[in-house]
C-alpha cells in the first residue's frame, strides 16, 4: 500500500477530511469522558524540529501518549541534520524505527525530500508555506462553533483572514476551500496569499475573495482569523511591517463590522499588534478552543495514516 503524508492541507480530498474531523470529535467525546482510546499501541512518532514550537511538540507528543504510543523529540541539533547529514538519508534511518515522522521546518522543499525517501508517513509540522495540521485544528474548532459534527456543518459558513498571507493562511485558504467555506483575505499589498495557493483553492471549487481592506473583509461574516504579522525569520522586517499592517488589526473598532463573528488566532499572539488584548481575551474568542483542538485533530490525523 502506498505511504500517505500530509505536506499540504490537500492532500486530502474532501471526504478523507471529513472522516479525520470526525473521528477527532470522537477523540475529544473520548477524553472528555475519561474514556482509553490506545488505537496505536506500541507505535512511536519521531518529531524532527528545526524551528522551536509550543503547541506542536506538546500536541503531537502527548497525543501519541494517550494513543498509547510514544513520541521521540529529535532537534536539530540532536541529531545529524545539524551536522550536515543529508534529509534523505535522514528519512531512510528514521523508516526503520519509528511508525510516523513529524517534521516542522523552514524550507517545504525539505519537507517533500522526506516524504520523498520515507516509507512510513511524513507529517508536516509547520513549513515556511503551509500549517496542515494547524488547519485541521481550525476547521474543527469552526465547526464546532458552528454546532455541527456532519458534513454539512461548514453549509453558508463564511470567514475573514485579516494581516499577513502567510503560510497558515495559505493553508487555512485551501482548507476553507476543501469544507465549502466562503473565505474573504484582507492582506496589505503586496502581503497576498501565492498565486499558486489561489489557483489550488480555485481547483478545489473554494470562493475566494481577495482584498487589501479589513472592513470589507470581515462585514457580516462567522469567523475573523488572523496572526501575527512578523514571524519568525522576518525579525530584521519589523519596522517595515509595522508601517505596512497599520490598520490591519482586530480589535473592537474592526468587530463592529462583525457583530455575530467568532476570533481566531493560531498562537502565539503579539497583543497590541495584529489583535488587542481586549478582544482575544472576550467572550468572542475561540482561540484557545483552537489551540486545544490541535491535541484532537493531530491524534485524529495520526491514527488515520497510521491504520
Amino acid at each position: 500500500m502506498t505511504t500517505r503524508h500530509l505536506l499540504d492541507i490537500d492532500d486530502l480530498s474532501a471526504p478523507e477530511l471529513e472522516t479525520i474531523l470526525e473521528r477527532a470529535e470522537r477523540y475529544k467525546r473520548a477524553q472528555q469522558q475519561g474514556e482509553n482510546h490506545e488505537d496505536l499501541p506500541g507505535q512511536t512518532l519521531g518529531m524532527i524540529f528545526q524551528k522551536p514550537s509550543t503547541r506542536t511538540r506538546v500536541s503531537f507528543e502527548t497525543g501519541m501518549t494517550q494513543l498509547g504510543g510514544h513520541a521521540v523529540f529529535l532537534g536539530a541539533d540532536d541529531i545529524q541534520l545539524g551536522r550536515g547529514e543529508p534529509l534523505k538519508d535522514t528519512a531512510r534511518t528514521l523508516s526503520r524505527y519509528v511508525d510516523a515522522v513529524m517534521a516542522r521546518v523552514f524550507k517545504h522543499e525539505n519537507i517533500e525530500v522526506l516524504a520523498e525517501y520515507s516509507s512510513v508517513p511524513i507529517v508536516n509540522g509547520l513549513t515556511d508555506d503551509a500549517h496542515p495540521c494547524q488547519t485541521l485544528a481550525d476547521l474543527l474548532t469552526i465547526r464546532e462553533q458552528q454546532g455541527g459534527s456532519s458534513s454539512d456543518a461548514f453549509d453558508g459558513v463564511s470567514a475573514a483572514w485579516v494581516g499577513d498571507g502567510n503560510n497558515v493562511a495559505q493553508s487555512f485558504a485551501i482548507g476553507a476551500a476543501l469544507a465549502g467555506i466562503d473565505l474573504t483575505v484582507a492582506t496589505p499589498a503586496g502581503y497576498g496569499i501565492d498565486d499558486e495557493v489561489v489557483d489550488r483553492v480555485a481547483d478545489l471549487g473554494g470562493k475566494l475573495t481577495t482584498t487589501t481592506d479589513p472592513v470589507e473583509a470581515v462585514a457580516d461574516t462567522d469567523v475573523v482569523y488572523t496572526d501575527v504579522w512578523i514571524s519568525m525569520g522576518q525579525e530584521d522586517e519589523r519596522d517595515v511591517r509595522m508601517d505596512n499592517f497599520e490598520g490591519f488589526q482586530v480589535n473592537a473598532d474592526l468587530l463592529e463590522h462583525a457583530p455575530e463573528a467568532s476570533v481566531m488566532h493560531c498562537l502565539p499572539a503579539h497583543r497590541g499588534e495584529e489583535i488587542s488584548d481586549g478582544v482575544i481575551e472576550s467572550d468572542r474568542s475561540i482561540v484557545f478552543d483552537q489551540a486545544e483542538n490541535r491535541l484532537h485533530a493531530q491524534k485524529a490525523l495520526l491514527s488515520w495514516l497510521l491504520e
